[in-house]
């Protein structure tokens, strides 16, 4: 119980550093939105749908950074092995839901996004 109480205390932490980039990310979708003259409260509902996945994405980076893509399991005294880390391909999933919302809105990705992301080109 108490690694449970751990990591729930070590998502927060990682939640509270990424609130401040996540208030720009809000706030630059949103002014694209007035910019469209759109208002209605359905689509400021699917901009926050879109930060709660962008939540969600950092947190299975950050499984995938830890843990790797494949992961270790035991089923047995004597029984492990390897297998694929699901967050792999939930990322996948999160990251395609999260452009078909732009997509739908008719957004683009934020300018603050895209300039992190670039900062961690390759």
């Amino acid at each position: 119980m108490d690694e449970l109480k751990k990591e729930k205390t070590a998502r927060k932490k990682r939640y509270k550093a990424r609130t401040e980039l996540r208030e720009e990310i809000k706030e630059d979708l949103l002014e694209q939105l007035q910019e469209r003259n759109i208002f209605e409260s359905h689509y400021v509902d699917l901009v926050n749908d879109y930060l709660a996945l962008w939540d969600i994405k950092n947190e299975l980076i950050y499984d995938i950074e830890t843990k790797g893509v494949s992961v270790k399991y035991q089923n047995g005294a004597n029984q492990w092995g390897y297998k694929k880390n699901d967050s792999v391909r939930e990322l996948t999933t999160v990251n395609n839901q999260m452009l078909k919302i732009l997509n739908d809105l008719g957004l683009k990705p934020s300018k603050v996004e895209v300039e992190q992301d670039e900062e961690f080109d390759l």
